[in-house]
Protein backbone atom coordinates (compact mmCIF):
# COMPACT_ATOMS: atom_id res chain seq x y z
CA UNK A 1 0.00 0.00 0.00
CA UNK A 2 1.22 3.81 -0.53
CA UNK A 3 0.61 7.30 1.28
CA UNK A 4 1.12 10.59 -0.01
CA UNK A 5 2.06 12.48 3.32
CA UNK A 6 1.91 16.38 2.75
CA UNK A 7 3.82 18.54 5.55
CA UNK A 8 2.32 21.43 6.45
CA UNK A 9 3.92 23.87 9.05
CA UNK A 10 2.38 27.25 9.78
CA UNK A 11 5.19 29.06 10.46
CA UNK A 12 6.90 30.64 7.38
CA UNK A 13 9.82 33.49 7.09
CA UNK A 14 9.13 34.74 4.26
CA UNK A 15 5.28 33.93 3.62
CA UNK A 16 3.44 33.23 7.17
CA UNK A 17 0.51 31.05 7.45
CA UNK A 18 1.55 29.60 3.88
CA UNK A 19 -0.59 26.72 3.77
CA UNK A 20 -3.65 28.79 4.65
CA UNK A 21 -2.96 31.29 1.92
CA UNK A 22 -5.42 31.62 -0.80
CA UNK A 23 -5.34 30.89 -4.70
CA UNK A 24 -7.95 31.85 -6.44
CA UNK A 25 -9.95 31.87 -3.24
CA UNK A 26 -9.03 28.48 -2.21
CA UNK A 27 -6.18 27.52 0.37
CA UNK A 28 -3.04 26.46 -0.92
CA UNK A 29 -2.85 23.57 1.34
CA UNK A 30 -6.08 22.38 -0.24
CA UNK A 31 -4.64 23.22 -3.90
CA UNK A 32 -1.97 20.36 -2.97
CA UNK A 33 -4.23 17.95 -1.52
CA UNK A 34 -6.78 17.92 -4.24
CA UNK A 35 -3.67 17.69 -6.81
CA UNK A 36 -1.96 14.84 -4.72
CA UNK A 37 -6.03 12.68 -4.23
CA UNK A 38 -6.12 12.63 -8.12
CA UNK A 39 -2.46 10.26 -8.15
CA UNK A 40 -2.62 6.57 -7.22
CA UNK A 41 -2.09 6.62 -3.67
CA UNK A 42 -4.27 4.57 -1.43
CA UNK A 43 -3.96 7.70 1.40
CA UNK A 44 -3.08 11.29 1.81
CA UNK A 45 -2.37 12.85 4.77
CA UNK A 46 -1.85 16.52 5.61
CA UNK A 47 0.46 16.14 8.70
CA UNK A 48 0.37 19.95 10.68
CA UNK A 49 1.02 22.09 13.30
CA UNK A 50 -1.65 24.13 13.81
CA UNK A 51 -5.46 23.05 14.44
CA UNK A 52 -6.26 25.81 11.60
CA UNK A 53 -5.10 24.07 9.55
CA UNK A 54 -6.48 21.24 9.99
CA UNK A 55 -9.99 22.33 10.48
CA UNK A 56 -8.87 23.96 6.79
CA UNK A 57 -8.09 20.04 5.97
CA UNK A 58 -11.25 18.57 7.38
CA UNK A 59 -13.64 20.12 5.06
CA UNK A 60 -12.17 18.20 2.20
CA UNK A 61 -13.91 14.44 1.39
CA UNK A 62 -11.27 11.42 1.46
CA UNK A 63 -8.07 14.08 2.94
CA UNK A 64 -6.90 12.74 6.10
CA UNK A 65 -4.82 15.06 8.70
CA UNK A 66 -3.14 14.99 11.55
CA UNK A 67 -1.77 16.98 14.38
CA UNK A 68 2.29 16.97 15.09
CA UNK A 69 4.45 18.97 17.55
CA UNK A 70 5.49 21.95 16.46
CA UNK A 71 8.70 21.41 17.37
CA UNK A 72 9.40 19.12 14.51
CA UNK A 73 11.49 21.53 11.96
CA UNK A 74 11.90 18.63 9.14
CA UNK A 75 9.33 18.01 6.75
CA UNK A 76 10.91 14.86 6.72
CA UNK A 77 10.83 14.22 10.66
CA UNK A 78 6.92 14.87 10.22
CA UNK A 79 6.34 13.06 7.39
CA UNK A 80 8.24 9.87 9.69
CA UNK A 81 6.05 10.72 12.42
CA UNK A 82 3.31 10.25 10.51
CA UNK A 83 4.62 6.57 8.48
CA UNK A 84 5.60 5.20 11.88
CA UNK A 85 2.32 4.75 12.70
CA UNK A 86 1.25 3.60 9.40
CA UNK A 87 0.64 0.65 7.31
CA UNK A 88 1.83 1.41 4.49
CA UNK A 89 5.09 -0.15 2.88
CA UNK A 90 5.90 3.05 0.66
CA UNK A 91 5.76 6.68 1.67
CA UNK A 92 5.43 9.82 -0.48
CA UNK A 93 6.54 13.04 0.91
CA UNK A 94 4.70 16.04 -0.93
CA UNK A 95 6.09 20.29 -0.44
CA UNK A 96 2.77 21.61 0.88
CA UNK A 97 3.51 24.48 -1.24
CA UNK A 98 3.39 22.92 -4.64
CA UNK A 99 -0.17 23.51 -5.75
CA UNK A 100 0.42 21.87 -9.49
CA UNK A 101 2.32 19.15 -8.08
CA UNK A 102 1.58 16.61 -11.21
CA UNK A 103 -0.52 13.21 -10.23
CA UNK A 104 1.57 11.57 -12.72
CA UNK A 105 4.85 12.02 -10.67
CA UNK A 106 3.65 10.96 -7.87
CA UNK A 107 2.41 8.00 -9.80
CA UNK A 108 6.03 7.21 -11.44
CA UNK A 109 7.77 7.27 -8.05
CA UNK A 110 5.28 4.93 -5.91
CA UNK A 111 5.41 2.79 -9.53
CA UNK A 112 9.26 3.01 -9.41
CA UNK A 113 9.34 1.71 -5.75
CA UNK A 114 6.71 -1.31 -6.57
CA UNK A 115 8.73 -2.67 -9.33
CA UNK A 116 12.16 -2.19 -8.29
CA UNK A 117 12.54 -3.57 -4.41
CA UNK A 118 16.19 -2.36 -4.19
CA UNK A 119 15.23 1.12 -4.45
CA UNK A 120 14.95 2.49 -1.29
CA UNK A 121 14.41 6.61 -2.04
CA UNK A 122 13.85 8.22 -5.33
CA UNK A 123 12.73 11.14 -6.19
CA UNK A 124 12.69 13.59 -9.41
CA UNK A 125 14.22 16.23 -11.89
CA UNK A 126 13.37 18.30 -14.82
CA UNK A 127 16.06 19.47 -17.02
CA UNK A 128 16.37 23.54 -16.85
CA UNK A 129 15.17 25.18 -19.73
CA UNK A 130 17.05 27.68 -21.83
CA UNK A 131 17.67 30.68 -20.13
CA UNK A 132 16.91 29.66 -16.46
CA UNK A 133 19.41 30.71 -14.19
CA UNK A 134 21.25 27.59 -13.08
CA UNK A 135 23.07 29.70 -10.73
CA UNK A 136 19.99 30.18 -8.19
CA UNK A 137 20.91 28.57 -4.93
CA UNK A 138 16.86 28.51 -4.59
CA UNK A 139 16.97 25.79 -7.92
CA UNK A 140 18.39 22.90 -6.42
CA UNK A 141 20.59 20.88 -8.86
CA UNK A 142 21.97 16.85 -9.30
CA UNK A 143 23.40 15.24 -11.11
CA UNK A 144 23.28 11.70 -11.66
CA UNK A 145 25.30 8.70 -12.85
CA UNK A 146 24.51 6.36 -16.11
CA UNK A 147 21.89 4.23 -14.38
CA UNK A 148 19.83 7.42 -13.00
CA UNK A 149 21.42 7.72 -9.50
CA UNK A 150 22.29 10.46 -7.43
CA UNK A 151 25.76 11.44 -7.44
CA UNK A 152 25.31 14.71 -5.89
CA UNK A 153 23.23 17.29 -5.22
CA UNK A 154 23.55 21.31 -4.87
CA UNK A 155 22.83 25.29 -4.78
CA UNK A 156 25.66 25.16 -6.82
CA UNK A 157 25.50 25.16 -10.56
CA UNK A 158 26.76 21.24 -10.99
CA UNK A 159 28.47 20.39 -13.07
CA UNK A 160 30.96 22.84 -13.63
CA UNK A 161 31.24 23.44 -17.34
CA UNK A 162 34.89 24.59 -17.81
CA UNK A 163 35.32 24.61 -21.29
CA UNK A 164 31.87 25.53 -22.26
CA UNK A 165 30.50 21.77 -23.68
CA UNK A 166 27.53 20.93 -24.10
CA UNK A 167 25.77 20.33 -21.15
CA UNK A 168 22.27 19.58 -19.53
CA UNK A 169 21.37 20.91 -16.55
CA UNK A 170 18.86 19.61 -14.23
CA UNK A 171 16.72 21.04 -11.40
CA UNK A 172 15.88 18.71 -8.64
CA UNK A 173 11.83 18.28 -7.33
CA UNK A 174 11.70 18.79 -3.98
CA UNK A 175 9.42 15.26 -3.87
CA UNK A 176 10.59 12.15 -2.67
CA UNK A 177 9.35 8.14 -2.14
CA UNK A 178 10.95 6.00 0.49
CA UNK A 179 10.42 2.61 1.74
CA UNK A 180 9.25 2.43 5.55
CA UNK A 181 11.66 0.88 6.66
CA UNK A 182 14.53 3.25 5.16
CA UNK A 183 12.68 6.47 6.06
CA UNK A 184 12.42 5.20 9.82
CA UNK A 185 16.25 4.85 9.67
CA UNK A 186 16.73 7.90 7.77
CA UNK A 187 14.73 10.22 10.33
CA UNK A 188 16.89 8.86 13.30
CA UNK A 189 20.20 9.85 11.90
CA UNK A 190 21.88 13.14 12.69
CA UNK A 191 22.20 15.66 10.09
CA UNK A 192 25.12 15.05 8.29
CA UNK A 193 27.92 17.73 7.49
CA UNK A 194 27.10 18.06 3.66
CA UNK A 195 23.47 18.56 4.63
CA UNK A 196 24.30 21.33 6.76
CA UNK A 197 26.34 22.84 4.53
CA UNK A 198 24.44 22.93 1.95
CA UNK A 199 20.99 23.12 3.85
CA UNK A 200 20.16 20.16 1.83
CA UNK A 201 18.25 16.35 3.78
CA UNK A 202 19.07 14.31 0.57
CA UNK A 203 22.88 14.61 1.36
CA UNK A 204 22.30 12.97 4.25
CA UNK A 205 21.65 9.78 2.89
CA UNK A 206 24.03 9.62 0.01
CA UNK A 207 26.82 10.67 3.15
CA UNK A 208 25.21 6.97 4.88
CA UNK A 209 25.57 4.82 1.13
CA UNK A 210 21.93 5.30 0.17
CA UNK A 211 21.25 5.72 -3.12
CA UNK A 212 19.02 8.06 -4.13
CA UNK A 213 17.30 7.09 -7.85
CA UNK A 214 16.45 10.53 -9.54
CA UNK A 215 13.15 10.43 -12.00
CA UNK A 216 13.26 12.33 -14.93
CA UNK A 217 10.13 14.05 -15.97
CA UNK A 218 8.69 17.09 -18.18
CA UNK A 219 6.84 18.94 -14.90
CA UNK A 220 8.22 22.27 -14.36
CA UNK A 221 7.83 22.85 -10.12
CA UNK A 222 6.09 25.82 -9.75
CA UNK A 223 6.70 26.48 -5.40
CA UNK A 224 4.98 29.15 -3.63
CA UNK A 225 7.35 30.81 -0.92
CA UNK A 226 6.95 34.87 -1.65
CA UNK A 227 3.75 37.13 -2.57
CA UNK A 228 5.19 37.09 -6.04
CA UNK A 229 4.66 33.55 -6.14
CA UNK A 230 1.12 33.92 -5.19
CA UNK A 231 0.70 35.99 -8.24
CA UNK A 232 2.31 33.76 -10.33
CA UNK A 233 0.11 31.11 -8.90
CA UNK A 234 -3.03 32.72 -9.56
CA UNK A 235 -2.19 33.49 -13.09
CA UNK A 236 -1.47 29.94 -13.75
CA UNK A 237 -5.23 29.03 -12.28
CA UNK A 238 -6.42 31.87 -14.18
CA UNK A 239 -5.44 30.50 -17.07
CA UNK A 240 -6.25 26.59 -16.61
CA UNK A 241 -9.49 28.28 -15.99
Amino acid sequence: MSLVVIPARHASTRLPGKPLRKIKDVPMILRVAERCMQAKADRVVVATDSQEILKVCETMDGLESTMSSPDIQSGTDRVAVVAKFAMDDIIINVQGDEPFIDPALINMLIDDLQKNPDVMMNTAACRFDAGEDIADPNSVKVVTDKDGYALYFSRAAIPFNRDNAQTDYYRHIGIYGYRKEWLMQFASMEPSSLEKAEKLEQLRALENGVRIKVLNTEYKPVSVDTEEDLLKAEEIINGMV
